[in-house]
C-alpha cells in the first residue's frame, strides 16, 4: 500500500475537522493509502515531522490553518523530498487555500486530494525560514498573531480586520530601504508586504489576474505612511478599490529582494509571529513544492 501522513491541527478554526476525521480518513483508505495520523500539540510539530518522514511517504495531507500548511512546506523544503502535499483548509482565514479556490468542506477536500493531480507551487525563504504566502511588516502585522485563537475561531478574517483597526490610532512609520531585483526603494512606510497569494490577511484583496503562484516572483506592496487623516482615508479607499499603484502605493515584483530597517521591526510568515529584523533577505523558491489539487 501507498504510505500517507495525515496531520491535524485540533485547534484551527472552529474545530469542524474533528468531528469529521473518520469520514475525511476514508477516501484515502479507499484509495489505497495506509494511513498515519498526527495531531499536533505544539507549534513545530508538524515541521519536525514532516522533515523527518517525507522521503518515505508518497503523500502528506495537513488539516488545519495556513500555520500548519506553513509548517508543512517547511519540513517538505528541509527533507529535500518532492513528496506531494494535500491541503484541507480548516483555519480562520485560509489565505493560501483561498487563493486557490481549495474546498473549504473538508470530506470534499479530501476527495479532491485523492483525485487530483500533483501541481508545482513557489514558496518563500525569510532568511533561513520558509514561508508559502506572505511576509508582512508594519500596521495590521500584529493583529494576525496577537489576536486570541478563540477570537479567531469566533470572528474569522473579522478578527484581522479589527485588531488592524485598533493599531491605526498609534500608527508607526517605518523607514525602509528596500533592493528588489537590483531596483532600490526607500521611504516611511505604514505597511510592506511581500506574498504569493490574492489575499492578505484577509484584509487586502489582490486581482487573481496579476497573481501568479509558480512564476518565480513575488508580488510586493508597500503602504506609505500617511500623514494626515485625509491619506488614510485615501488608502482605505484604494485598498477597497484595490487600485495599488497610486500616490499613497507601491506594487511591484520581485524574484529576491532585501528589506533594511532602522532598527529591529517586527514581521509575521503566514500569519505566525517571526523574529524582529533591521535586515532580511527573502528569496522566492520557484517549484518549491507539489500540492494535490
Amino acid at each position: 500500500m501507498k504510505k500517507m501522513l495525515f496531520i491535524l491541527n485540533p485547534c484551527a478554526g472552529q474545530r469542524k475537522a474533528n468531528k469529521a476525521l473518520a469520514d475525511i480518513l476514508a477516501p484515502f483508505n479507499r484509495a489505497g493509502y495506509e494511513v498515519s495520523v498526527y495531531i499536533t500539540s505544539a507549534p513545530g510539530e508538524a515541521r519536525e515531522l514532516v522533515a523527518w518522514r517525507a522521503k518515505e511517504l508518497d503523500l502528506v495531507v495537513c488539516c488545519g490553518g495556513d500555520g500548519t500548511f506553513n509548517e508543512t512546506v517547511a519540513g517538505i523544503l528541509e527533507s529535500g523530498a518532492d513528496t506531494p502535499i494535500g491541503y484541507i483548509p480548516s483555519g480562520s482565514t485560509n489565505d493560501f487555500a483561498g487563493s486557490l479556490g481549495l474546498k473549504t468542506n473538508p470530506v470534499e477536500a479530501a476527495k479532491t486530494i485523492v483525485e487530483g493531480t500533483p501541481t508545482a507551487y513557489d514558496a518563500g525563504l525569510f532568511g533561513d525560514r520558509a514561508f508559502t504566502y506572505v511576509a508582512s511588516f508594519g500596521a495590521f502585522t500584529k493583529a494576525s498573531y496577537a489576536t486570541p485563537q478563540s477570537v479567531k475561531n469566533a470572528l474569522g478574517h473579522t478578527a484581522y480586520v479589527l485588531g488592524g483597526i485598533s493599531e491605526l490610532s498609534q500608527i508607526k512609520k517605518i523607514h525602509a530601504k528596500l533592493k528588489l531585483d537590483g531596483e532600490e526603494l526607500e521611504g516611511d512606510y505604514l505597511f510592506g508586504a511581500v506574498c504569493n497569494s490574492t489575499s492578505i490577511g484577509g484584509i487586502a484583496k489582490l486581482d487573481p489576474s496579476q497573481v501568479d503562484m509558480s512564476d518565480g516572483l513575488f508580488e510586493v506592496l508597500l503602504v506609505r505612511a500617511p500623514k494626515d487623516l485625509g491619506e488614510i482615508t485615501e488608502c482605505i479607499s484604494a485598498v477597497q478599490k484595490q487600485q495599488y499603484n497610486c500616490r499613497m502605493m507601491t506594487f511591484c515584483t520581485a524574484s529576491s529582494l532585501e528589506v533594511c530597517t532602522d532598527g529591529d521591526v517586527p514581521w509575521t510568515l503566514d500569519g505566525e509571529k517571526a523574529e524582529p529584523q533591521g535586515t532580511v533577505t527573502i528569496q522566492n523558491v520557484h517549484h518549491a513544492f507539489r500540492l494535490m489539487k
